[in-house]
């Protein structure tokens, strides 16, 4: 157990896999927009997310996602996401955005959190956001409580799940104003679609991941 948070740590101090591995995820129309827009523009609003892992009762490790909320004014309506957020102004530190969100989104306080490093930062065309993700891992036993009318659901699945080639799927998606997109490369997580941004940050980080897991 230990053996596994201290590997993740000095992995995430080293030099990160970066874009290469993030890419991997990325649908052709991500990386058509990322093509066009290689610098995120001055007026990107920043967010920032947590990925929280636990060691379950199993004794396998998990991540935490929520499923949010239908929302017509959320352009990330419905999907499965990473707990996190916008940047305020009283936050102070970007670290503190995702600790807050969890706090609010997944019901984990920051004081049972040990931030382990973050992973590099994303850019979001369609939301004209940078995602700044970083990694934790909760301290105490999981008791989860969905934000009521942001979280419609929490998942918390293996880790090892995210490896698995039957898990790794394309698919046709439908978004915004009826534009299909081709393709798209996706995790299944119990029968759920986690892709786009969410995607990409799990492909980088399952690089980090690679070696002892207890």
């Amino acid at each position: 157990m230990h053996e596994f948070i201290e590997h993740l740590r000095a992995r995430l101090a080293e030099p990160l896999p970066g874009r290469s591995a993030q890419y991997k995820m990325a649908s052709m129309r991500r990386l058509e927009e990322l093509g066009f827009n290689p610098v995120p523009p001055p007026d990107a609003k920043v967010a920032c997310v947590l990925n929280l892992l636990h060691y379950g009762a199993d004794g396998r490790w998990r991540t935490v996602l929520i499923q949010r909320t239908d929302n017509p004014r959320d352009r990330h309506s419905g999907q499965v996401s990473f707990p996190g957020g916008r940047y305020e102004e009283s936050d102070g530190e970007l670290v503190n955005v995702a600790l807050r969100e969890a706090h609010e989104e997944v019901g984990v306080s920051p004081l049972e959190v040990q931030v382990l490093g973050r992973l590099t930062e994303l850019y979001i065309p369609v939301s004209n956001f940078v995602v700044h993700p970083f990694v934790g891992v909760l301290l105490g036993v999981p008791d989860f409580r969905p934000q009521p009318g942001e979280v419609e659901s929490i998942l918390t699945p293996d880790l090892g799940l995210f490896s698995l080639p039957e898990n790794k799927k394309t698919i046709d998606l439908t978004i915004g104003q009826g534009v299909t997109m081709k393709n798209v490369p996706y995790f299944d997580v119990d029968g759920r679609i986690v892709w786009g941004a969410t995607a990409m940050i799990l492909s980088e980080f399952l690089e980090i991941m690679k070696g002892p897991e207890k």
